[in-house]
């Protein structure tokens, strides 16, 4: 049998040595900036993540997928990097957290496929130190592929200087990003330090902001006066890497064919993979998108996803919608399925705390309430047993939930055995299956056949 050729195609994994430092502010510049160039870009993020990909998807015009060598699978990461090399002039990758951090981490990744690393340092609190943690982060682990470091938050051209003066290789500066307040006008913004805002569980998504594009030109803008940004598309080349084709593609098993998926799908119900949607699609299904927030009833389906979101600060809206509320209490009632993950979940219950004290109503179709708090209340990989079939994805929540609605499964860690305390619970109310876990459907789409096809789990 002959090896399908690889293909080979400019890429940098853009990571840093920790959270915060402006990995995902560089990547979206990089790629609109080479957009707005020509090139057809691809951008990837890795790890589960939910709000940088919009950004990315913005910059590049493209769908963004997750590379995860455990959620996703090294098979999974295969054919997407080898389809994307074989339509785009540069990959981009964000990285997750540090370099090093979680198993697998960033790093993992970029030697599994040999694509080059480009730090990110947010260098606003330091001078000499700056060469020490780029030599650092590049010799920690033997064999890492290495293109340079980017020095981000930069108070003035001699702090720059001091910086790039600090390497002890001076082919590793690739530039300087200078620091920017956050009253910035994003019309006359030439700098890239703080123009993505955040909040409690990351990056506010570009669909809701009026600027974002403007946001994004102004980081390329600043990106375009580096060595990194001045950079050509013969001169990406040096960074080219050689993608290996898939050696097989399974095909999906068409188990939702024939009926109709209705996504929820707006401000308060954004968590949405884009491989879960074309997952759905692949099993057969015709998929149809509504708000929660606005529309006053679900269109004509046979399954329900509420994906997760930002439901506690949507209240006042999911309440009223009282249309919406009669219409999901008749689908349920009729015995037809509904996956509510996360956000989806919170907004079934009958009513929230929010993190100032106060209480607001919400659907009510699950009993008990939640409970915003000001601390992460879980975080990480996750595994689901669905009917023997196994949905890996991940949790991530400041709410926590007191429910008396059945709790037919719990989830666990990789590696880890079920534990009676432990792990996020999956409830069932009738044909309602709820939890903070969220799924990466391609994983099992047996299991998600079973969640959306009102077959006891």
């Amino acid at each position: 049998m002959t090896t399908p050729p690889s293909a080979r195609c400019p890429a940098l994994l853009i990571a840093a040595p920790a959270s915060g430092q402006g990995k995902t502010t560089v990547t979206a510049a990089l790629a609109r900036l080479h957009v707005r160039r020509g090139l057809e870009v691809r951008v990837f993020k890795c790890g589960p993540d939910f709000l940088d990909p919009h950004w990315h998807q913005l910059a590049s015009g493209a769908p963004v997928h997750q590379l995860d060598l455990w959620m996703t699978g090294h098979a999974d990461c295969v054919r997407r990097l080898h389809a994307a090399a074989q339509e785009a002039d540069l990959i981009l990758i964000e990285g997750v957290m540090g370099l090093f951090d979680g198993d697998p981490s960033a790093a993992d990744l970029a030697q599994r496929f040999g694509v080059p690393v480009l730090a990110v340092v947010d260098a606003s609190a330091m001078a000499g130190t700056f060469g020490a943690l780029a030599f650092g982060l590049q010799h920690y682990r033997p064999g890492l592929p290495w293109a340079g470091v980017l020095a981000n938050r930069v108070g003035s051209a001699r702090h720059a200087g001091m910086l790039q003066a600090g390497l002890r290789e001076p082919q590793d500066w690739l530039g300087a990003l200078m620091r920017v307040s956050s009253g910035t006008d994003m019309g006359t913004a030439r700098a890239a330090g703080a123009l993505l805002p955040e909040r409690h569980l990351g990056l506010v998504a570009a669909h809701e902001l009026r600027d974002s594009q403007q946001r994004l030109d102004a980081a390329a803008d600043a990106l375009a006066a580096t060595p990194l940004g001045q950079m050509t598309a013969q001169d990406l080349q040096r960074w080219a890497v050689d993608f290996p084709a898939p050696a097989h593609t399974d095909a999906v098993p068409g188990l939702l064919a024939g009926r109709t998926v209705a996504v929820a799908r707006d401000a308060a119900f954004c968590f949405i993979y884009t491989a879960n949607v074309q997952c759905l699609t692949q099993m057969g299904a015709r998929v149809v998108f509504f708000s929660p927030l606005h529309d006053a009833a679900l269109p004509e389906c046979d399954a329900v996803w509420l994906p997760g979101g930002y439901p506690e600060l949507h209240t006042a809206p999911i309440a009223a919608n009282t249309g919406m509320q009669a219409s999901l209490r008749a689908h349920v009632a009729a015995g037809k399925p509904l996956w509510a993950e996360c956000g989806g979940m919170m907004a079934l219950f009958e009513s929230i705390t929010l993190a100032d004290g106060s209480m607001a109503p919400l659907w009510g179709l699950l009993p008990g309430r939640v409970t915003m708090q000001k601390r992460l209340a879980a975080l990480g990989p996750q595994q689901l047993d669905v009917a023997g079939h196994t949905l890996r994805g991940h949790t991530f929540h400041y709410s926590t939930s007191d429910s008396s609605a059945t709790v037919v499964a719990r989830t666990t860690r990789p590696d880890e055995a079920p534990a009676p305390d432990s792990g996020e619970v999956l409830y069932q109310q009738g044909s309602i299956h709820a939890s903070y876990f969220h799924a990466w459907f391609p994983s099992s789409p047996e299991a998600v056949a079973h969640l959306l096809d009102a077959v006891p789990v």
